[in-house]
C-alpha cells in the first residue's frame, strides 16, 4: 500500500464538534466544543456557518464572543485525520489547477442542489474548505462584532478563527497562538497566510509561518496578533465587555466600517476610496443617520456649540456608542 492511499487508523475517529450558544440576542457567547483534544472538524465548519449566518441576519444579535469548553485550549488545530482523508484519492495537481478547483467549489456551494450531489463525492473536503473561507469573509463583512476570547492555545485553524474575528482577547499563561502547518508539510489553509501579515506585517508573518513557530501571549500582544492579554479567568468576561461596548454602535454602520477596512483597504488607493465612498453614501441616506444628524444640527443651533467638541458630550457618546437616537439604531 503506497503512502497516498494509506488510510488513517480507525482510532482517529472522534466525536463531532459542536458550538454551544448562550443567549438569544444582544451578545451571544459561543463555546466551541472540539472534544477532549479541542480539535476542529467538518461538523464545526457547519456549526460555525450556521451561527455566523444567524448572527449576520438577526438585527437583535449585536455580537458573538467565541471561546472554548476546553480549560486550556481555544482550538488545538484541525482534526488531522479529517485533513488526511481529504487529501487522498486525487491525482497529483499543480497550483494552477488547484485554483481552478477552488473557484469551482465556490460556484458549486452557491447552488444548493448541485452542492448536495457534489458533497457525496471526493469534492466534499474542497467544498467544506470553501464554505469555511466564505464564513470567515461573512464575519468580516457583517455588522455583527466577533470577538475571540482565547482561553488557551490556538494553533493553525484555531489561530485563523481568532484572526478572522474583529477583536482578540488572549489569556495569559503557558499558551501559544500561531500557524504550525508547515511542520506537517502543509501550508495554512484557513486564511492564516493572508490575515496574519495584515495584522503584524509581512516579514514577521513570513518568518513565523516558515518556522511553524507560535507566539506566547506576550509576543502576540507586542506584535499585534492579539489586542489584549488578561488573566485566564477574566478572558471571557473581558471579551463580553468589549463586545457589549462596540456593539452599542449602529449595526449597519459597523458593517460598513468593517467592509471598508477589511476589503477596501487592500485595494489601490483610488479603488479603496471608491469603496469607502459607496459605503458612506448608503449610510448617509439611512433613516438612522439622517435622524441623528438632524438632532445634532438642532442641538448645535440651540446651544451655539458643536456637541462633538464638548468633552463631556463626546465622552458620553463614546460610552453610549451614539449621539442622539436610541440604543440599537
Amino acid at each position: 500500500m503506497n503512502q497516498k492511499s494509506r488510510q488513517a487508523p480507525a482510532h482517529a475517529a472522534a466525536p463531532q464538534g459542536r458550538i454551544i450558544v448562550e443567549g438569544d440576542s444582544g451578545v451571544l457567547v459561543a463555546r466551541i466544543d472540539g472534544g477532549p483534544n479541542a480539535l476542529f472538524d467538518a461538523a464545526l465548519t457547519r456549526e460555525l456557518k450556521k451561527l455566523v449566518d444567524r448572527a449576520d441576519k438577526d438585527p437583535d444579535i449585536r455580537a458573538v464572543v467565541f471561546t472554548s469548553t476546553h480549560p486550556d485550549r481555544f482550538l488545538s488545530h484541525s482534526d488531522v485525520a479529517w485533513l488526511q482523508k481529504g487529501g487522498t484519492g486525487f491525482p497529483p495537481i499543480n497550483t494552477r489547477l488547484a485554483r481552478l478547483a477552488a473557484g469551482s467549489a465556490r460556484l458549486i456551494n452557491r447552488l444548493p442542489g448541485i452542492r448536495t450531489l457534489a458533497s457525496m463525492t471526493r469534492l466534499e473536503t474542497l467544498l467544506q474548505l470553501d464554505s469555511f473561507h466564505a464564513t470567515f469573509l461573512k464575519m468580516n463583512a457583517s455588522g455583527t462584532i466577533f470577538v475571540a476570547a482565547i482561553n488557551g492555545s490556538a494553533l493553525a485553524v484555531g489561530a485563523e478563527l481568532a484572526w478572522a474575528c474583529d477583536i482578540r482577547i488572549m489569556a495569559d499563561g503557558d499558551h501559544v497562538i500561531g500557524l504550525s502547518e508547515v511542520l506537517l508539510a502543509l501550508t495554512p489553509g484557513g486564511g492564516g497566510s493572508q490575515r496574519l501579515p495584515r495584522l503584524i506585517g509581512r516579514q514577521q508573518a513570513l518568518i513565523a509561518i516558515l518556522e511553524g513557530r507560535a507566539f506566547s501571549p506576550g509576543e502576540a500582544l507586542e506584535l499585534g496578533a492579539v489586542d489584549e492579554v488578561v488573566p485566564q479567568d477574566e478572558v471571557v468576561a473581558r471579551g463580553i465587555e468589549r463586545a457589549e461596548y462596540l456593539s452599542r454602535r449602529a449595526k449597519k454602520s459597523l458593517g460598513a466600517v468593517k467592509r471598508s477596512l477589511y476589503f477596501g483597504s487592500t485595494l489601490s488607493l483610488e479603488q479603496g476610496l471608491q469603496f469607502e465612498h459607496a459605503e458612506f453614501l448608503v449610510r448617509d441616506q439611512s433613516k438612522v443617520a439622517q435622524k441623528r444628524m438632524l438632532e445634532y444640527i438642532d442641538t448645535s443651533t440651540a446651544t451655539g456649540e458643536l456637541p462633538l467638541l464638548n468633552k463631556e458630550t463626546y465622552a458620553q457618546a463614546l460610552r453610549d456608542g451614539r449621539i442622539g437616537g436610541s440604543y440599537g439604531e
